[in-house]
């Protein structure tokens, strides 16, 4: 059984009905509890404060294209490997399919569970392809969800190369219809102040990188974000609102040029074991493009990984992630908050949008270490601390940490892909469950 990974989706290939047939004649009277934990299994997803990267539900007919070199995972097993060794008698190997320029499209259904969407049921499609012989894949991916907080979710991204490798672009694309609640602005906010807001949303995200040289990428971007139907309840211990000290819009329109630089020097990115990664990104927003107002900002990422002990497969990372308005004012839910960076994964510990304000400084180190020899299970410990403004112009305030514990069950040892299943405890009594699909940073 292999596993494919394409720009960060995985993609499955599996048959359960061998699976399930020795699960009727092995146990028959308690047919109807395996299988439900086998389908559990297949099913579960992340519960946090994260909206994406739901584990689809069976595999599709893609298979790998080795990211790990063979002899790397010669020893090491994985989730689908206990299960064909419980249920599965050996078979003939597996025909490795390689990706072409005629694209290849996978549908797959998948569930999940998060604190801001409750249970949540999404269909995981994907497109890959090359655009040449010796091209990087491609990929365009979508995965539309339904929530039980009746919560609409559509992303939309796509990650194309060109023949030569030479560019690369990045598209991202989202409609939410999406009630979340808020707590004031500024790190000092008091978690009692929770107040909930709806709005619809709208992006539309085309960025263009040059390879400049090694691993260094540059480009432009332009980005269209569209809220509406903004309102809030008010805060449900009955004081006014930072939103509304703010100055309410119903409607607010944010729209720009996007100037890009990255350096990726890391040997996985879905789980690295080394190397250097930073980007940057500064967004000025125009009027004469549609913006309701003018303003300007900055977004710095940097991580490094380090082997320690250096003759380990225990990793040291550090990760950086600054998110500065530089001028001007943006409406409220445009600010930088807690949990909506790109991949939705800052402050673990507390709940998505727990802490706004127009200065993000953020901070995280990680050791991830194994906890069998086979890398079956795995283990991390945490600690993040996070400082935030209140409105444009404020100072930053207090450092709010929080730290943790997590458990790693390999999904796929040749991507290198975990289930990573972490605790985090913040302040206020703040503490939750966060599972995800690959590595947090």
């Amino acid at each position: 059984m292999i596993v494919e990974e394409f720009n960060g989706i995985i993609i499955y290939n599996c048959n359960f009905k061998p699976i399930l047939r020795k699960l009727l004649i092995i146990m028959p009277g308690k047919k109807v509890l395996l299988l439900c934990f086998v389908f559990s299994l297949f099913c579960y997803t992340k519960l946090s404060a994260q909206e994406k990267k739901y584990i689809p539900i069976g595999r599709s007919k893609l298979k790998d294209t080795v990211i790990a070199a063979p002899a790397d995972t010669a020893y090491e097993k994985d989730i689908f490997d206990v299960i064909k060794a419980a249920f599965v008698k050996a078979d003939k190997p597996a025909k490795v399919d390689s990706i072409s320029t005629k694209p290849v499209l996978s549908i797959l259904p998948a569930v999940g569970y998060t604190l801001q969407t409750s249970l949540a049921a999404t269909i995981s499609g994907n497109i890959a392809f090359r655009t040449g012989p010796k091209a990087r894949i491609s990929t365009i991916t979508i995965n539309p969800a339904y929530t039980q907080k009746k919560q609409v979710i559509v992303p939309l991204q796509s990650n194309i190369y060109t023949k030569d490798n030479q560019y690369t672009f990045i598209g991202d694309f989202r409609f939410y219809k999406y009630p979340q609640s808020t707590f004031g602005l500024g790190s000092n906010s008091n978690i009692a102040n929770e107040n909930p807001l709806d709005y619809s949303f709208f992006r539309f995200n085309e960025t263009v990188l040059k390879h400049v040289g090694g691993d260094f990428f540059a480009g432009l971007g332009y980005i269209f974000d569209d809220r509406w139907n903004m309102g809030e309840k008010g805060q449900l211990n009955g004081g006014v609102s930072d939103y509304e000290r703010y100055g309410p819009v119903s409607r607010a329109i944010s729209t720009g040029v996007t100037f890009n630089t990255l350096f990726d020097s890391r040997d996985n990115s879905i789980n690295p074991s080394r190397g250097f990664y930073a980007s940057a990104q500064y967004r000025d927003n125009f009027t004469f493009l549609g913006s309701t107002a003018p303003w300007r900002s900055l977004i710095i990422d940097v991580r490094k990984y380090y082997r320690l002990p250096g003759n380990s497969d225990n990793i040291i990372a550090f990760w950086s992630y600054n998110w500065l308005v530089l001028n001007g004012r943006p409406a409220y839910l445009d600010l930088p908050a807690t949990g909506h960076d790109p991949s939705f994964t800052t402050g673990r510990g507390y709940i998505q949008g727990r802490f706004r304000g127009a200065q993000m400084v953020y901070l995280e180190s990680e050791y991830r270490f194994k906890i069998t020899r086979n890398g079956l299970l795995g283990g991390v410990l945490f600690v993040n601390g996070q400082s935030f403004s209140a409105a444009p112009g404020t100072r930053l305030e207090a450092i709010q940490p929080a730290f943790g514990p997590g458990l790693r069950i390999k999904l796929n040892k040749v991507s290198k892909t975990n289930i990573a299943i972490d605790y985090g405890f913040g302040r206020e009594g703040s503490r939750g469950l966060f599972i995800n699909v690959g590595e947090v940073f």
